[in-house]
């Protein structure tokens, strides 16, 4: 018998169903089970690690339909709480028997091992860490050609990673067409409509409905904040840059975010604690939402920001509260466009710059409007699309 743990009904060995002593199996040697009230402890490489019984029932392979992938099993309709009646492991390989109905469960130990070693959660080849960059980014970012990506999923798997790892990938040799952008765009997911519809063209307008389509300077900002769901990834296709100035100002919020937080985390928690309200209006259009400057994750970490003073409505906040939200949030937006976070550049014809619009505060100095041409094409796909595309692309290579 195992050894006995404090608060469980029963301690079990390495046993099948018959009472039975099996030999180790695997990389895991002597696995140790024991029955709690609740629950099931199982011995892995890393330690004891306790597992509910709803979740263990839950999980059993059966209940993921093979052809459609979702879920056909309701754990409600049980006749009591699952309770194991027995349990081994064989061949690396949990194997539950359940008391009240006739049913095995089989799970993997590797899967439970990547699971508790994930903070419980299942692994996510996506959940890929922010690499932060200053001003000197530009010179380090991802460039492959659209060729490149359209014929190998090595190099479209290089872009996805890009654009969750970097937050930004420049796509170089792009056709001279609408669909050029269109065929780069769909290759990381659907493309994502907005007020604008599925594209949008930045140039010169006569009469505009944004700032973009003027020469004048774009402060830095995020795009479309006033939207419930802001657009995720955004593509900008240069399709002509002949004028006199308008060099791209980009800048990795997300790292400014935690510089922010290590050297004024009062400002830090104000701007990540309120919703503030943005708009975007226009003959016919009347789009309204509150979003928060600085998003965290369920970590704590900063996921994103949401930055436009371009379409920034009149803050609602209690007013006794801006007497100190005011100030942190122009102490934030100062911070943004200091030398050591600002990469500047020139986009070229030809250059497609993709880049997450939850974490890359974007830019533009001004340029002349009467000399040469500007014009850039660019449309969105959900941050959500872009994950999916890198996890098949992941699993379909390992």
């Amino acid at each position: 018998m195992g050894s006995e743990i404090s608060g469980l009904e029963t301690t079990m060995t390495n046993t099948n169903s018959s009472g039975e002593t099996l030999a180790p199996a695997g990389q895991y040697a002597n696995p140790h089970l024991a029955f709690g009230k609740r629950g099931l402890e199982v011995s892995l490489s890393t330690g004891t690690h306790y597992f509910n019984y709803y979740w263990l029932r839950d999980a059993c392979p059966s209940t993921i339909d093979p052809i459609t992938r979702e879920r056909v099993f309701d754990i409600s309709v049980l006749p009591s709480s699952p309770y194991p009646k027995a349990a081994h492991v064989e061949n690396d390989t949990l194997i539950i028997d359940w008391r009240d109905e006739e049913h095995r469960t089989a799970l993997s130990l590797p899967m439970l091992e990547a699971f508790v070693a994930n903070d419980g959660r299942m692994p996510d080849p996506a959940n890929l860490p922010r690499r932060p960059w200053l001003s000197d980014g530009y010179q380090h970012f991802v460039r492959l050609s659209q060729d490149e990506i359209e014929v190998s999923n090595s190099a479209l798997q290089s872009f996805a990673h890009a654009v969750i790892e970097d937050g930004v990938a420049i796509v170089t040799d792009m056709d001279n067409s609408d669909d050029g952008l269109t065929r780069l765009a769909q290759s990381l997911g659907p493309i994502t409509p907005t007020v604008d519809g599925y594209y949008f063209d930045v140039r010169l307008t006569i009469n505009p409905t944004n700032l973009a389509y003027t020469a004048s300077a774009l402060e830095l900002h995020t795009d479309l904040p006033n939207e419930e769901a802001a657009p995720g990834v955004q593509f900008l296709h240069c399709r002509a840059n002949s004028v006199t100035g308008g060099r791209s100002l980009f800048v990795d919020g997300t790292a400014v975010a935690e510089v922010l937080r290590d050297e004024r985390p009062e400002d830090f928690l104000l701007l990540t604690s309120h919703d503030i309200p943005f708009f975007r209006r226009h003959d016919g259009w009347d789009y309204r939402s509150h979003q928060r400057v600085i998003e965290l994750d369920s970590a704590g970490h900063v996921s994103g920001l949401t930055i436009s003073q371009h379409l920034q409505d009149y803050l609602d906040l209690p007013q006794i509260l801006l007497d100190d939200y005011y100030p942190a949030f122009c102490r934030f937006i100062s911070m943004l466009k200091e030398e050591r976070f600002v990469t500047r550049f020139r986009l070229e014809a030809g250059e497609c710059i993709v880049f997450d619009n939850h974490r890359v505060v974007h830019g533009r100095e001004a340029f002349v409007a009467d000399n040469g041409a500007r014009h850039l094409r660019g449309c969105y796909v959900d941050r959500g699309a872009l994950r999916s595309t890198y996890r098949t692309l992941v699993h379909d290579r390992s």
